[in-house]
C-alpha cells in the first residue's frame, strides 16, 4: 500500500546555513536522499514547558506532514505541528556556541538556552 502524505498545513522553513548543516548530518548517517529527512517536533519538556526535537529519519511516518524547504524534506507530526507554522530554523556558528536557533513566532516566552519556549 502506498503512503499518502498530507497537505502541508504548516509553513517551516530552514535557512541555507542550516540547510546546509542538516545534509551535512544527512550524509554522515548516510540517509537515503530519496527518502530519508529531518524530523522536526516539539516536545514536553525543558524550562518553559516545550522544547524543540531535531533527528535525521529514513522515511516519514504514514501521518506525518512532509514540507519541503532547503531542499531538505521535513517531518513534522500533527502535535508539532500546531506550534511549528512560520518558524524558521537557522544555524548559528560563533565563539561563544554553535548549533541550531529556532525563531518561532508562535512562542510567547523561552528561557536562556534557546532550547525550550512556551506557548
Amino acid at each position: 500500500m502506498a503512503t499518502t502524505q498530507k497537505t502541508t498545513p504548516i509553513t517551516l522553513t530552514l535557512t541555507d546555513k542550516a540547510a546546509v548543516e542538516v545534509r551535512k548530518f544527512m550524509a554522515d548517517e548516510h540517509a537515503s536522499a530519496e527518502t530519508a529527512g529531518l524530523r522536526v517536533a516539539v516536545l514536553p519538556g525543558g524550562c518553559s514547558g516545550f522544547r524543540y526535537s531535531l533527528s535525521i529519519e529514513e522515511k516519514p511516518l504514514d501521518d506525518d506532514f512532509v514540507v519541503e524547504t532547503g531542499g531538505v524534506r521535513c517531518f513534522v507530526d500533527a502535535f508539532s505541528a500546531q506550534h511549528l507554522n512560520g518558524t524558521v530554523i537557522d544555524f548559528r556558528s560563533n565563539f561563544q556556541e554553535s548549533g541550531f536557533a529556532f525563531e518561532n513566532p508562535n512562542a510567547t516566552g523561552g528561557c536562556g538556552c534557546g532550547s525550550s519556549f512556551t506557548v
